[in-house]
């Protein structure tokens, strides 16, 4: 059982999370904001077309209730488990009272995966959209600057990947800006943050009641097409789709890295994220409806499908409007994705498993500003680099496995520590096998993730089978940078294991 030791108590995290040095300034529907402006981002601007498209046709509908029903297990579990470890770190904080350090350090890196890479695909959306405005004003971009050096062999990336003479810099650039937003302070990002969430949700509710009008049944039949291929299409395309669009929903997650800047963190944490889950799900089914209803599904396969539903809908001023508040918006959500994990970074460098210069606070905004650059720095460059088509699925993978993880915490902490205090619980309970108890919610969040998982593993296979090893190798690649990571650095310099050696 040694992989399970060196597991901090309930008492040391309260500690740690009464001496973080963050500024308390988040109320709940700050809280809120934060995840749905983390959540409504490239997974409606994007992700929707390219998954109703490729996989699931107008069964896209289906995908998406999917995903949030998966969602809303693990966001129950994380509910719980925020009431009562009231402290940033998210799900890293989480596995390293239950699981252990060395889980907890799978984990955050999980989560550098989850909000680093989903960073990146909010930053190509960001880019494709922006180009698209600009080209309504006559302002042409030269494809170099704003398209990744990977890209697609004829016949999607099945067929093979092809390196070409550009670079995404309006993307890179566009989480840079973010960043400096993020170097100014939370209260004052947050603000800028609920401002422009507001704008946002507007928009898409505006772009819903006016496209319910021209939407064509034709479009939604067949409801669910025949299927084409392994993954495409029929049944196994809607999972599919929800494994691709799963990735959408962090945002809520996002509002429990900020437990140590809320208010009231033990009420306010559980509430903004079951709040902002269930505004997110519905505009998504919502946009999603319109979209299919609207555009013959197979059209969707491009960066910026609502703009392309405008054009069909023929509103050349809410086209602009549209595409104003899609690139003003994703702004928001790299904002947040970004905010999120540096404060993941921070809470593990004060725990010693990263340098310290990743916890090294502003003096004037109290923010970890030298990890935060370093983070967009990062960011920045694989956006230049890398499709959205390809991280899509790694942010998905690495987002399934921390999700299933929060729910098995749910688990342990009930059987570990029974008794302590729980403001928010999941509901309806749970059974016990040999006097172990086992919650309904938590076990339907684990068997939900491990289907979000099984489609992106088999098409991660399919594809190295069909010449495209890329997803597959970049997994690999950073499944053992985590690794040596944590060998070489993370248990050296652990103040947990130092402090137990002593």
């Amino acid at each position: 059982m040694a992989f399970f030791s060196k597991r901090k108590s309930l008492e040391q995290l309260t500690l740690d999370s009464k001496k973080h040095g963050l500024k308390q300034c988040l109320g709940p529907w700050r809280l809120t904001m934060i995840g749905v402006g983390s959540t409504i981002g490239a997974g409606i601007f994007v992700m929707t077309g390219t998954a109703a498209a490729n996989f699931a046709g107008p069964a896209i509908l289906l995908s998406f209730i999917i995903a949030s029903i998966a969602c809303l297990f693990t966001a129950l579990s994380y509910g719980e488990l925020a009431s009562t470890m009231p402290t940033a770190g998210s799900a890293y904080s989480y596995a390293y009272t239950s699981l252990g350090e060395k889980f907890a350090w799978i984990v955050g890196w999980l989560l550098l995966l989850e909000y680093g890479i989903s960073a990146v695909s909010v930053a190509s959306g960001f880019s494709s959209y922006s180009v698209s405005l600009l080209k309504d004003f006559h302002i042409h971009i030269a494809s170099w600057l704003h398209n990744p050096m990977i890209q697609p062999a004829i016949g999607g990336y099945g067929k093979g990947i092809v390196f070409v003479k550009s670079l995404d810099l309006i993307g890179a650039g566009s989480v840079l800006i973010a960043a400096i937003f993020l170097l100014y302070g939370v209260s004052e990002s947050t603000t800028i943050n609920a401002i422009i969430v507001s704008l946002k949700i507007g928009v898409l509710i505006l772009f819903i009641i006016l496209g319910f009008h021209y939407i064509k049944l034709e479009n939604l039949t067949p409801f669910i097409p025949s299927s084409t291929g392994p993954m495409n299409f029929g049944i196994r395309g809607i999972f599919r789709a929800a494994s691709t669009i799963f990735f959408a929903y962090i945002g809520f997650e996002a509002v429990s890295t900020a437990a140590s800047e809320a208010k009231n963190p033990k009420k306010d944490v559980p509430f903004g994220i079951i709040a902002s889950l269930f505004v997110s799900t519905m505009i998504y089914i919502g946009v999603a409806l319109i979209l299919v209803g609207v555009v013959p599904y197979r059209k969707l396969n491009i960066s910026d499908p609502l703009a392309l539903a405008i054009d069909y809908m023929n509103m050349p001023n809410l086209a602009w409007i549209l595409k104003s508040s899609a690139v003003i918006g994703l702004c928001s959500v790299m904002l947040v994705l970004l905010y999120a994990q540096s404060r993941i970074f921070y809470i593990m460098a004060q725990d010693g498993l990263l340098p310290p210069i990743f916890s090294k606070l502003h003096p004037k905004h109290c923010t970890p500003w030298i990890g935060t650059i370093i983070l967009s720095l990062s960011i920045a460059i694989t956006t230049a680099f890398l499709p959205i088509d390809i991280i899509s699925d790694l942010i998905s993978l690495g987002t399934s496995l921390a999700f299933g993880i929060v729910c098995f915490t749910v688990i342990w902490q009930r059987n570990v520590h029974p008794n302590i205090h729980r403001p928010f619980q999941v509901p309806f309970g749970g059974f016990k096998i040999r006097n172990i108890w086992i919650g309904y919610i938590p076990v339907c969040g684990i068997l939900c993730c491990l289907t979000m998982i099984f489609p992106l593993i088999i098409d991660m296979i399919y594809s190295l089978i069909n010449h495209n090893p890329l997803p597959l190798l970049l997994m690999f690649i950073y499944s053992v940078i985590g690794v040596f990571g944590y060998y070489y650095y993370g248990r050296k310099h652990s103040i947990l294991s130092n402090s137990k050696e002593k």
